[in-house]
This record gives structure tokens, C-alpha cells and sequence, in this order.
């Protein structure tokens, strides 16, 4: 990444700024000091021979992305990269289905945005985004319901009022912190954590919930409660969430069964034998669940011949 901007003059001075960081604050030191101008819109079809890197490249200034697919099947890379102080170049291949829906939000913006500028689109699909993701994660909300709610009887049920606090008080970050005092980055699969276990009678208030994520959450735990305590409790999480899905497969098949007219008891008989595969399509699972009563007639027409033959 360096190696470009490298000279005589320069490469003492950048490479002492470059150490200890890491790639991406290298990155964003780079498009610093060595600004880029904005990549032009391009939104097209991938020919099966072109490698998908090659579209963005072809337009690009200066380096955007890394490795390209060695063939149209592998993966292309997903990048976001700063070309400049606050500008970035995003580079992803989306589907037909992704495709269109762009294409779609940018015709309702007509109006709004005559030019119908993806990076003006995209933003305003993240504001609604946001907004979704906020109030489900925590509650947010432009009114407030006032007065006191009924208390939960469940005693790990944390108030949306409190998430929303917590979450802006933490910046939507991991708050553990190294030995060193260092923070950890995580702003992903964070989760509220009571400061006091629950077990231990900790309460669902501002002052004692905090955000971890989900690694640190964990080995806080271990450290409260131990190690192979929590490795049963992970366990039997395990058990029961294979067991839902168990149960969903079964659930799922029972009013096709029906609506072919069998009875109660005899579809969920049926149903049951969809536990062997619950990842299966659910085509795949009520053609496994009629096999039931083939199986039923075989055995009621071998008994109906053993007793004819019965002296």
C-alpha cells in the first residue's frame, strides 16, 4: 500500500507514520496525503470473462481495490475504500434482484433526485434502514410513550428506554477494556450485558447494563460463573434451539397434510418423520411425510395376506 508513494525523500518520514497502524488507518492516512479524486458512477452487467474487480478498475484513479476472482464463479472482493478526507469508494456485485430495486428506488426518486444519483439513493435507503434497525434493536422512537409501563415478570427483560440509553451513552461500541486500557473496536453482534448478573440480582437499569459484544459478554460470563458451567449452559442452548427447529419442520408440514384431507393425529405422525431432515425444502419434507402411509400399507396389506394364509 505504501510502496507506490515511496521516495527518497519521503519514505523515512512515512514510513514512521505508518507504524503500529493498522490497514485501514494506513488507508485512511494515505488518502490524506494523497487525495484522490471521486470515482464516477457505474452500475452495469459483469460479462461472464470479466473479472468483476476489472469494472471498477477500468474507472478507477489510482489502486480501489485488491486481489481479482482467477474466474466469474469465485467471489468478487467487497470493498470500501477512502479515496480522499471523508470520500470513499464502494465497490460490491449485487444480484438481479438487488439490481432492480435500485433501479426501482431510483424512478420513485424522480422527482426528489432528477439525476438519480446512486450515492444520493443509497443514503436515503440507509436513513430508512437505520431507522428500522434502531427501533428494533432498542426501541428508538421520534415519540416517546410517557408514563410509567408495567413491569416485566421477566426478570433479563431490559426496558426499551433503557437500551436506547445505553446504546447512545456507548456509542454503539464493545466497552471492554484491556489490562492496557485499550477498548475493544466491536461495533458488531453487540449485546446488553447486566454489569451484576441477574443471577446475582442485577437489575435492568441504565446505571447496569453496558454493551459487549458477543466474545466479551462470554468470557465475562466464564469469569462469573466458570468456565464449564457456561460451556453447559452453551450446550443445552444448542439442544433446544436444534430442537425448535426440529419441532418448525414438523410445524410447517402438518396443514399441507391436512389439506389433503388426513386427520389430526395422522398428519402430526406423519409430520414426525420430518425430524430426520429439517434442513430439507419443505416439498422435500411433505413428500418424506407421505411416505408414512405407504409404509402403513405395506405393512397392513403383508398382515392382511399372513392372515389369509393362516390355516
Amino acid at each position: 500500500m505504501l510502496a507506490p508513494h515511496l521516495t527518497p525523500e519521503s519514505a523515512e518520514e512515512l514510513l514512521a507514520a505508518a507504524t503500529h497502524k493498522s490497514k485501514s488507518e494506513i488507508e485512511q492516512l494515505l488518502a490524506a496525503r494523497f487525495p484522490q479524486p471521486d470515482l464516477p458512477e457505474h452500475m452495469g452487467a459483469i460479462a461472464a470473462s470479466q473479472p468483476a474487480l476489472a469494472m471498477v478498475e477500468q474507472h478507477a484513479p489510482g489502486r480501489v481495490g485488491q486481489s481479482v476472482p482467477e474466474c466469474a464463479e469465485d467471489r468478487a472482493p467487497q470493498r470500501l475504500a477512502p479515496l480522499s478526507p471523508q470520500r470513499y469508494a464502494l465497490q460490491v456485485t449485487v444480484g438481479q434482484e438487488t439490481h432492480d430495486k435500485l433501479r426501482y428506488a431510483q424512478a420513485l426518486l424522480g422527482h426528489q433526485l432528477p439525476s438519480g444519483d446512486l450515492a444520493r439513493v443509497l443514503d436515503k435507503a440507509l436513513d430508512v434502514l437505520i431507522r428500522q434497525l434502531e427501533k428494533r434493536k432498542f426501541g428508538a422512537t421520534e415519540r416517546p410513550r410517557r408514563g410509567r409501563r408495567r413491569p416485566s415478570p421477566n426478570p433479563r427483560h431490559i426496558p426499551a428506554a433503557v437500551r436506547s440509553a445505553v446504546w447512545e451513552r456507548d456509542q454503539g461500541q464493545c466497552t471492554f477494556r484491556s489490562d492496557s486500557g485499550r477498548r475493544c473496536p466491536a461495533h458488531t453482534r453487540l449485546e446488553y450485558d447486566h454489569i451484576h448478573p441477574v443471577a446475582r440480582g442485577g437489575h435492568a437499569t441504565v446505571e447496569g447494563i453496558r454493551l459487549r459484544c458477543r466474545a466479551h459478554n462470554q468470557y465475562d460470563a466464564e469469569c462469573a460463573f466458570g468456565a464449564g458451567f457456561m460451556e453447559r449452559k452453551r450446550e443445552q442452548a444448542r439442544e433446544a434451539a436444534a430442537a425448535a427447529k426440529r419441532q418448525q419442520a414438523i410445524d410447517e408440514v402438518i396443514p399441507y397434510l391436512k389439506a389433503l384431507g388426513l386427520r389430526a393425529g395422522e398428519s402430526q405422525a406423519a409430520a414426525a418423520l420430518c425430524e430426520r431432515d429439517p434442513r430439507a425444502s419443505l416439498e422435500q419434507r411433505v413428500k418424506l411425510a407421505l411416505t408414512y402411509f405407504a409404509h402403513r400399507h405395506c405393512t397392513r396389506t403383508k398382515y392382511v395376506k399372513a392372515a389369509a394364509n393362516t390355516p
